[in-house]
């Protein structure tokens, strides 16, 4: 009859670690989810900001130390992130620029229509339209520029006050989550220690000694975390590069480096939160007295 009792004993702490470690996973497959969107949000905040990029043209009979004067006033903004010379004959073998218009301009004007231009990227903090206005009046002035051509910074700006608000809000569902999901947790794993009470209290009446008793449960917490850890990370990643091939153009994807340590942070974070909320309840159970284990 004690075999019995022990067998069923056995499969009921089977099930409840098979249980919890399953809830473990999940719950960290969507922090683990939720932080990706969340850092592809800012990451595609921050590469919008700093894609405005301003086209500085000269005329093409312009001398060179013109030109040159010119890349001395750009050069000297401190709203200037970095600058690239383009040439007329460059870019009217850009096979992109060809694509756009679908025929020959030197063939069909009889010559190259376009200038020599500067292509000036502004830093982040500077890609609102007041800077890039002050930009084009500063560079405007200078002798031998022909035209200063922008992008639609509004339209730049409210993307970008879009994605903001939309990173804000992910931030807070995600500080939400992490603290249900704590709660949730901590139950899930109570109860997984639950199911070994009896163990527990068997090992105090021998003598076993407070660590004796928790460094074994406590090590199977640490594996549990790992595993719940890998297999939030399959997941997530199964997920990340399954829906890549569906993900339209724009749309930023975290690069391996960044999913590296979010998965890194989803297994560190299964191996913090078993081995914490398991010593916790363990010690719960090794301090309680034997005649209160059948009440609990």
């Amino acid at each position: 009859m004690s075999s019995v009792k022990e067998k069923r004993m056995r499969r009921q702490v089977r099930r409840s670690y098979i249980i919890s470690t399953v809830s473990i996973a999940l719950v960290l497959f969507m922090l683990g989810t939720v932080s990706y969107v969340t850092l592809s949000a800012i990451s595609a905040a921050s590469l919008l900001r700093d894609s405005v990029v301003v086209s500085v043209e000269v005329a093409p009979d312009t001398e060179e130390g013109l030109q040159a004067g010119v890349r001395r006033v750009i050069e000297g903004s401190h709203m200037v992130e970095s600058i690239e010379f383009l040439g007329r004959d460059a870019k009217l073998e850009d096979e992109e620029f060809r694509r756009q218009f679908d025929v020959d301009l030197d063939l069909l004007l009889g010559e190259n229509p376009l200038y020599d231009s500067f292509e000036v990227r502004l830093k982040g903090e500077h890609s609102n339209a007041e800077d890039v206005e002050a930009f084009v009046a500063l560079v405007s002035e200078v002798e031998g520029v022909e035209h200063v051509a922008t992008p639609p910074v509004d339209i730049v700006e409210s993307m970008h006050r879009t994605i903001t608000h939309a990173t804000v809000a992910l931030l807070i569902f995600l500080g939400v989550l992490l603290v249900i999901s704590m709660l949730l947790l901590n139950n899930t794993i109570r109860l997984a220690i639950y199911a070994k009470r009896y163990l527990i209290n068997t090992m105090k009446l021998v003598g076993a000694t407070k660590w004796y008793i928790m460094r074994p449960l406590l090590v199977d917490a640490f594996k549990q975390g790992v595993v719940a850890g890998i297999v939030a990370s399959v997941m997530m990643c199964g997920i990340v590069y399954g829906a890549d091939s569906f993900t339209p153009d724009g749309i930023v994807m975290l690069d391996i480096k960044e999913v590296s340590a979010i998965v890194g942070s989803i297994v560190a974070l299964g191996i913090v939160i078993t081995v914490c909320f398991s010593a916790f309840a363990v010690n719960k159970f090794v301090n309680m007295k034997s005649n209160k284990i059948h009440l609990y």
